[in-house]
């Protein structure tokens, strides 16, 4: 069997501000920006009559999983997401270019024998540094650094 994971659906509370900072703040490229209207122009059908169906789909720079917001899509609470990973091979490098973008990102950490210590894995191991922030609803980001993959990725 071969599956991938390609799209996951945060909720947002404003479609505009969400879509502004994926794709200003972290440059994530747009791929879709449907309503319902412009879906039955492009498309040539209605989408589930929902007069107020929108739809935003964003892809993280390197990704091959995307991230879609909008209006209509999901009932979850904006903001009720929490630990959706980012991976960088460079924490220290993404997490400047972030905060020069504006976003307030966490000061790195890793995870030791006396749980969430504050900096960099020592060793730059993969998998062990982090740091985090969140979109303007709330939904919480990790930026995890991997150097090297596991086997079998």
């Amino acid at each position: 069997m071969d599956l991938r994971l390609e799209v996951v659906i945060i909720p947002v509370s404003d479609v505009d501000r969400a879509k502004k900072f994926y794709e200003e703040a972290l440059g994530f490229r747009v791929d879709v920006d449907y309503s319902a209207a412009t879906y039955e122009e492009a498309l040539g059908f209605r989408h589930r009559g929902a007069a107020s169906y929108r739809i935003v789909q964003l892809t993280p720079p390197g990704s091959g999983c995307s991230i879609q917001i909008g209006t209509g899509l999901t009932q979850a609470t904006p903001g009720a997401y929490q630990g959706l990973y980012l991976v960088t091979s460079d924490l220290k490098a993404t997490r400047a270019e972030l905060v020069e973008r504006g976003v307030e990102v966490s000061e790195p950490f890793h995870f030791g024998p006396e749980g969430q210590t504050p900096g960099l894995d020592s060793g730059r191991n993969s998998y062990n540094s982090f740091a985090s922030f969140s979109d303007p609803d709330g939904n919480g980001w990790l930026i995890q650094e991997i150097k090297v993959r596991a086997p079998g990725r």
